[in-house]
């Protein structure tokens, strides 16, 4: 790697950091105002493209070595897709991954006014690939092991009912607990209840509070089968619907045993992996914002070591690697 002759090591590494949390124009900012340090935003942009190839192909070379930590009781991965402008091409899906730990920790039941133990994602890391589900299966592959996935006791996968997320579980975690997010399989109930009932309110609500009932206890398989007879008396176009959302839960059932779950301990929803692709949005999806697919594919690895907490081992190992 050749250093750039213009910045210390010190300017360069804060420069990279701040564009992984802000525009190549705030950061800029930032660090005039608080370091007294004269950069342009176009420095930025040139030190952040340099470096954040070095960062993404240091990650390429690295062997996935599991991190020296304690080995995690229980582990949750999770997967998702966001759009983002990509100059030429318009809208783009990137996909991100995460993983974490789980913990059980106490929380007041509303209902019941009592403590009561809950699963919560805990140390989660993250990782972000544009382009199709092969790189962000291989990356969070490589993740899972640096976190010791496999030396933990138990796995589980929580995500929506996409069936590239699925495939690529089938090709890296297939021995891990696989479950849909709770709120997606709750949207899929609310579509086929307005489908039945659209001009019934009384009926539709009645309907959907006692089969969110039903699937929680783990019926999924119970509501497929009376959507289908539903389906038998509908119109064409809602019949199609139904017929939909029958497949759905009856594909799905063995995913949806959310009671017993969340008894076990385990996270029913994939809110981690939601919230990671928000955060990776408010970088890349700002006002105005337009990407050279070139440039955002160096600035993803540094927003992930960023969001993860690991930009300063990962800018070590990128800064000292050897020269080419």
């Amino acid at each position: 790697m050749v250093h750039d002759k213009h910045w210390s090591e010190g300017v360069a590494r804060q420069a990279v950091k701040l564009s992984g949390q802000v525009s190549y124009e705030d950061a800029a900012e930032i660090l005039q105002e608080t370091g007294q340090i004269r950069i342009s935003k176009s420095s930025v942009w040139r030190l952040t493209r340099s470096w954040g190839k070095a960062l993404k192909e240091q990650e390429a070379r690295e062997e996935p070595r599991p991190a020296r930590v304690e080995q995690a009781e229980r582990m949750s991965a999770s997967l998702d897709g966001a759009l983002v402008f990509i100059l030429g091409e318009g809208w783009k899906e990137f996909k991100v991954g995460t993983i974490s730990e789980v913990v059980e920790e106490l929380f007041l039941n509303p209902h019941t006014l009592e403590e009561e133990p809950q699963a919560r994602a805990k140390r989660t890391s993250y990782v972000a690939a544009l382009g199709g589900p092969e790189a962000i299966g291989e990356l969070l592959w490589h993740e899972a092991e640096r976190r010791g996935w496999q030396t933990a006791f138990d796995r589980e996968v929580v995500a929506d009912a996409a069936a590239w997320i699925w495939n690529l579980v089938a090709d890296y975690f297939y021995d891990s607990l696989q479950v849909i997010d709770w709120f997606h399989a709750v949207e899929h109930l609310s579509h086929a209840a307005e489908s039945a009932y659209p001009e019934a309110l009384s009926t539709r609500q009645r309907w959907l509070t006692q089969h969110k009932t039903i699937l929680f206890q783990g019926e999924a398989e119970q509501i497929g089968q009376q959507l289908r007879q539903l389906a038998e008396t509908a119109d064409p176009p809602t019949r199609e619907t139904l017929e939909q959302e029958s497949g759905y839960f009856e594909k799905h059932k063995h995913r949806m045993q959310y009671l017993e779950w969340r008894n076990d301990g385990w996270l029913i929803g994939s809110g981690t992996v939601e919230s990671a692709a928000k955060r990776y949005k408010q970088r890349f999806t700002a006002a105005g914002m337009r990407w050279k697919r070139e440039g955002l594919e160096r600035l993803i690895p540094i927003r992930s070591a960023v969001l993860s907490g690991s930009f300063s081992s990962r800018w070590r190992s990128a800064y000292y690697a050897p020269r080419n």
